[in-house]
């Protein structure tokens, strides 16, 4: 019988994906930031924001030497921010330590910010052509499925058993562009075929010897993560209008939405009024209640209430915190998606900034 290796290889010639931006290049860089960014994210999102950022910044010397806050602009709506974070330290760190050059091994290439070991096995076969084994939710999708592999692939237990299979199954007849052709397959076969739901098993080339589909228990496997509900967050954005300029602050680097830009929040029953003159050294008018935005995050939902307020006076002289800015213009700084939405629903109806 065909290994599955020879299998896949042989499978990815008509059916794999070859025209991906980021395919056909061994440019270490280019491989890197695709991987980064299709953590967690469909490859049709990732294709246009993977095209600006190698226009913007086309090499790790332009990537460490942009600010962050540029960085973060262009990957807002991406989610997940601590990647863009980390691809900015990872370059200047390379910068700094490998004069530039991206480091070949798995092992030092794990050790950048933001890069675990599958991450860095995929640069290193793809870059370099090492001999690496890749382990990322489609290929554990595909092993659990393939090999009928009970238990959450989460746990210690169940990740250490599909590492095991991940660097069995490595091509052994080790010719030119196998290694490469292999991971890409694991990969496509993930994406396009072997699906979290409705998987097309009908068109698998290792069907036959799926132990998920020999038993009828493709919908069961992966076995799933036990779930409670999400807690439920609550806050109050405050949309401050003064001179047809909208308040945004810089965040914290640390936590939700780090380094980026939003409204003024705080708590439900917080008295506005006196919050903005205390804390801000702003006077108001009379807040307007905005129709409420509801958020969710892989840990909690957030259900946000904005309020749309006029400014009549303000003294507000933290330059480096808080901006004042065109709501239009807002949306081209590092924000979140959330207050993207904001922005556009309460300020950009028909393309025109709505003005108080």
């Amino acid at each position: 019988m065909p290994s599955i290796a020879s299998q896949l290889i042989h499978w990815h010639k008509d059916y794999g994906r070859h025209h991906l931006p980021w395919q056909g290049n061994r440019d270490p860089y280019a491989i890197w930031l695709s991987e980064i960014m299709l953590q967690q994210t469909q490859v049709n999102t990732v294709i246009p924001y993977y095209v600006r950022f190698m226009q913007a910044f086309p090499t790790i010397s332009s990537m460490a030497q942009a600010p962050l806050d540029s960085v973060l602009a262009l990957w807002s709506g991406l989610g997940y921010y601590s990647r863009a974070r980390n691809l900015h330290q990872a370059a200047r760190l390379i910068m700094q330590d490998y004069q530039g050059q991206f480091p070949e091994s798995r092992m030092l290439i794990e050790q950048l910010p933001g890069i675990g070991r599958s991450t860095a096995a995929a640069i290193a076969v793809f870059a370099y052509s090492k001999r690496e084994a890749i382990l990322d939710g489609n290929v554990k999708r595909i092993f659990t499925r393939h090999f009928g592999i009970e238990g959450y692939p989460g746990e210690s237990k169940i990740q250490n058993l599909l590492w095991e299979k991940a660097e069995e199954l490595l091509p052994t007849d080790y010719g030119k562009g196998q290694i490469e052709t292999y991971t890409q397959a694991l990969m496509d076969l993930g994406a396009t075929v072997c699906k979290r739901h409705m998987p097309l098993c009908g068109i698998c080339p290792l069907q036959r010897h799926c132990v998920a589909f020999q038993k009828n228990r493709v919908n069961q496997l992966p076995t799933a993560k036990q779930r409670k509900p999400l807690p439920q967050k609550e806050t109050v954005f405050l949309l401050l209008m003064y001179q047809q300029e909208l308040l945004l602050g810089k965040r914290p680097p640390s936590g939700i939405w780090g380094e980026l830009w939003c409204p003024p929040e705080t708590e439900i029953g917080t008295d506005i009024a006196s919050y903005c003159q205390r804390y801000l050294g702003i006077k108001i008018q009379s807040p307007i209640q905005l129709p409420i935005l509801n958020h969710q995050f892989t840990h909690y939902k957030l259900r946000i209430h904005p309020q749309l307020i006029p400014v009549i006076s303000s003294t507000l002289t933290e330059k480096n915190k808080f901006i004042w800015i065109k709501p239009y213009d807002a949306l081209k700084k590092a924000i979140p998606t959330p207050v993207r939405k904001l922005l556009k629903q309460n300020f950009l109806l028909d393309d025109h900034a709505f003005t108080i």
